[in-house]
């Protein structure tokens, strides 16, 4: 190949070299999986926001722009925590929303009574935790200390961690906690006090003083046309209308009039996770049979929020299609999520196996750890079965294919000269139907390697490559193929007796 490093009419004695993109490889990678982090800023930060998408590689990033202890940030230090990888290496951008007019921010009163009777220490549980990342909500009591002492000191162990989701103030014998946002997302916020058993002479009344409400507008982040966001994280679990919101965008993968982002001309879809802390998370799915954009990541009972719960499906989705997409995240655990005793209605099978239908993920408690057991999408239409978009890992799996298939027409079809399979063509990039066909049966054989698919040669059979009979310069391709299937359910008989003598 000729070097273009230096001009050809140059006479001069000089050296060249010049770096030129390539693609080498036989076998076409995983899609490269992209996370859109859609949240509120605090109110702190809220003035001059900066509503530009932002791609971030530290929750410290988040906490610095948008607000320690806000909701991106608390979705952060899960998908970037300090102590392990959480998503690291595939990329996280921040979509931040405004807060909507007239929102409020969730408030809560601590009330102690009593005088402290010996040295000790409480712990103020918030969302279902004692500390962030090593900081504690610790109280640290001292015999004689009384209840002003005490809110002083409670205050003041909700301000010493950098990361919590409230501020407080004493006054008096109360201590006030405001979340540090407002939105309805914030009345998701949980308070309790911890004694470890030991009352050391105070009891407490935890009351709620205001319900956060509002919930802002996503539609200026719903502008990612031409990149492929594979996952977004979406907070606002009780928000219908956000729901709604991405569902329109995203659209339908419809047999004959695909919609969205499943058309034809852009085929970048998404799967929106949004968590749920409900016992039975059905109430939000049942209304959306028909979609297969919402996935819902189930923390049943938890003290946690929900938004919590969607960042722990996202760094175990995220990580799984990345690296293996042919594999389910069934049996894997949360890394981060506050996590009750028992997973209430999710306990067992027959119930599972009812929400699955309903268009409902599951997950139980394992160990003290959530351990997902089904991750669906909404999608479960009536009469459809199966459902051809129930489960997160076959859409990856069509996404993949696509991608794939992508990677090879970008090399050989994409601008390249159309001639017919006879046609002695000197070109330096021409494609022949009969060349096209062969490229995509290696496709084929690649993807059953990969276990993304099964059966090479139905693909292959199904192939058919035509040149247009009425534009010259159209390439015309179909194929089918079957997607793998994954071992969710293994049953076994065994027929068990005894063994006799026989008679002599």
């Amino acid at each position: 190949m000729p070097s273009n490093s230096i001009p050809s009419n140059w006479i001069s004695r000089i050296v060249g070299y010049t770096n030129t993109r390539g693609n080498f490889q036989t076998v076409s990678p995983n899609l490269p999986q992209s996370i859109a982090l859609f949240g509120e800023a605090n109110d702190a930060n809220q003035t001059g926001l900066d509503l530009t998408p932002t791609e971030v590689t530290t929750s410290q990033q988040v906490g610095q722009k948008y607000g320690y202890g806000s909701p991106l940030h608390i979705m952060a230090r899960i998908l970037l925590p300090s102590s392990n990888n959480g998503v690291s290496g595939i990329p996280v951008t921040i979509y931040p929303q405004l807060k909507a007019v007239s929102s409020a921010a969730k408030e809560y009163s601590i009330t102690p009574t009593g005088t402290a009777t010996a040295n000790g220490t409480h712990y103020i549980k918030i969302a279902g935790r004692n500390g962030l990342d090593g900081q504690f909500y610790a109280v640290n009591i001292e015999i004689g200390d009384t209840v002003t002492t005490l809110c002083s000191k409670i205050s003041d162990s909700i301000n010493a961690v950098l990361g919590c989701p409230f501020t407080a103030f004493s006054e008096g014998d109360d201590a006030f906690l405001t979340a540090k946002w407002s939105g309805l997302t914030s009345n998701d916020l949980t308070v309790s006090v911890d004694t470890q058993g030991k009352a050391l002479g105070f009891t407490y009344v935890v009351a709620s003083e205001q319900n956060g409400a509002g919930t802002p507008s996503i539609a200026s982040s719903l502008t990612f046309d031409n990149i492929w966001h594979t996952i977004v994280v979406n907070p606002y679990a009780g928000s219908t209308t956000v729901m709604d919101a991405l569902e329109a965008y995203n659209g339908l993968p419809n047999d004959t009039n695909p919609t969205g982002r499943f058309r034809g001309d852009i085929f970048k879809p998404f799967i929106a996770i949004t968590g749920s802390v409900d016992d039975d998370p059905s109430t939000i799915t049942s209304a959306r049979l028909d979609n297969c954009t919402i996935a819902i990541a189930p923390a049943p009972n938890s003290l946690g929020l929900p938004m919590e719960a969607s960042a722990n499906m996202t760094v175990l989705f995220a990580n799984l299609s990345q690296n293996t997409p042919d594999l389910d995240v069934g049996g894997l655990t949360y890394p981060d999520m506050p996590t009750p005793t028992s997973a209430g209605t999710m306990q067992t099978a027959a119930n599972r196996n009812t929400l699955v239908q309903m268009g409902t993920s599951t997950a139980d408690v394992i160990n003290g750890k959530y351990r997902v057991q089904d991750f669906v999408t909404t999608y479960a239409p009536i009469g459809e079965n199966p459902p051809q978009y129930r489960y997160c890992r076959n859409l990856m799996l069509d996404f993949n294919v696509r991608f794939s298939y992508m990677l090879l027409e970008e090399l050989y079809v994409i601008g390249a000269v159309i001639a017919n399979d006879d046609d002695v063509v000197l070109s330096s990039k021409v494609i022949k139907p009969k060349t096209w066909k062969g490229k995509v049966s290696d496709l084929a054989d690649q993807l059953v390697q990969r276990g993304l698919l099964v059966d090479s040669k139905f693909m292959k059979d199904g192939i058919v490559v035509n040149i247009s009979t009425v534009n010259p310069d159209r390439l015309e391709t179909f194929f089918p193929y079957k997607r793998s299937g994954v071992a969710r359910i293994a049953s076994t008989t065994a027929q068990a007796g005894f063994n006799f003598g026989t008679l002599s």
